[in-house]
């Protein structure tokens, strides 16, 4: 009897979610395939500022890989993985044990932490992951509402995402007399549109949140922030949204980096290893680079699925063209949302509506 083929999916990202829905129709024999993720869901990063705003509960949040595993005839393996060895096509678990492979697909995401930063580590959460967050934010509340600390809160990072979440809380602490800070080394929502940039700063300045272009953060302790010029921004709660960094363990894999990220050609191949595949934040494309978003994960999940296939049965490679612009939706804190595409602002509440409807349909085929 010839025995099953490996094929091992590493993180539970949109990408690998997305391939375990469509195995789950269409298996192959053979092939035995295993997820290896540390949690049971991953949350959906779409809805993350509606959740944080108070307008989704958690569970809508979450997408179940136990249940998508099971459906997909799969094994769910519950560990991180720390380590590849490429030569003996295993990979390192955090427990101290090994994973064989034949193929492998990386889908690990990215870190928002600062670990560069004093007192990041013991008095700050990043904002990815997103379950972290989502629950040190629940957490959070409650110590409010407990009056056992004060509403106060430093974001580190005034790209979209930080400005984002920070009108999410906006509007969820709107009752509170909250004090939200925005902390930008920089210029503060540097890769938008001119005119969607305004938009969003009358909205921040519309909810009250203080923004601080220009600001070096040197330290984080428990009473909030410190900046390079000397100020003080009191906090009890440290986001830490400033950009993205690649997991650690990747450095030592011995495949090529972009940055700290898996360098992959067209087909999503590592442009050193045809074995392994990397797709969503913690892949550089360098046929085509792209900055990280979730759009990119989403539209690499058939190419993905159809290339592991033909890797493991030795079919044709299809490419992954990604488009050069997309429809940016983004949150205002309540129910409406701002689009940016080709230097073009709209808002409404239409926009929510159809972002909400967009998240819902994505979500909505997880639950079959």
């Amino acid at each position: 009897m010839t025995a099953a083929q490996e094929l091992v999916l590493v993180g539970g990202g949109h990408t690998h979610a997305l391939v375990l829905e469509g195995w789950a129709r269409d298996r192959l024999p053979g092939v035995a395939l295993t997820l290896v993720t540390p949690e049971p869901t991953a949350p959906y990063t779409g809805m993350l500022p509606g959740f944080i705003a108070g307008h989704y509960p958690r569970d809508t949040l979450e997408i179940d890989l136990a249940h998508l595993c099971e459906r997909a005839g799969a094994r769910l393996l519950r560990a991180r993985v720390t380590g590849l060895d490429r030569a003996a096509r295993r990979l390192h678990l955090s427990d101290g044990t090994a994973l064989p492979y034949d193929i492998a697909a990386l889908d690990v995401g990215i870190t928002s932490d600062l670990p560069q930063l004093p007192g990041y580590t013991e008095h700050a959460v990043s904002a990815k992951p997103l379950g972290n967050y989502a629950r040190r934010w629940e957490a959070w509340r409650a110590h409010v509402a407990a009056g056992a600390v004060s509403p106060r809160i430093a974001v580190i990072g005034g790209g979209v995402a930080g400005v984002e979440l920070a009108l999410a809380m906006a509007h969820r602490l709107r009752d509170l007399g909250a004090e939200i800070t925005v902390i930008e080394a920089q210029r503060m929502l540097p890769n938008i549109g001119a005119r969607a940039r305004k938009r969003l700063l009358a909205h921040l300045d519309h909810a009250r949140v203080r923004c601080l272009e220009q600001a070096e953060v040197t330290e984080i302790s428990p009473d909030g922030v410190s900046l390079q010029d000397g100020t003080q921004i009191a906090a009890s709660l440290v986001l830490g949204a400033a950009g993205s960094r690649p997991q650690d363990w990747l450095r030592d894999t011995g495949l090529h980096l972009t940055d700290g990220f898996v360098t992959v050609g067209p087909t999503l191949q590592a442009v050193q290893d045809a074995a392994i595949f990397a797709v969503g934040d913690c892949a550089h494309m360098a046929h085509a680079p792209r900055p990280k978003a979730g759009v990119y994960a989403v539209r690499q999940a058939p190419v993905l699925q159809a290339n592991l296939r033909a890797a493991l049965t030795g079919g044709p490679m299809r490419r992954y063209t990604p488009q050069r612009d997309y429809l940016k939706l983004i949150s205002l804190g309540d129910r409406r949302a701002l689009a940016d595409k080709w230097a073009l602002p709209l808002e409404g509440r239409w926009l929510w509506w159809l972002k909400d409807r967009i998240d819902a349909r994505f979500m909505a085929q997880f639950r079959a």
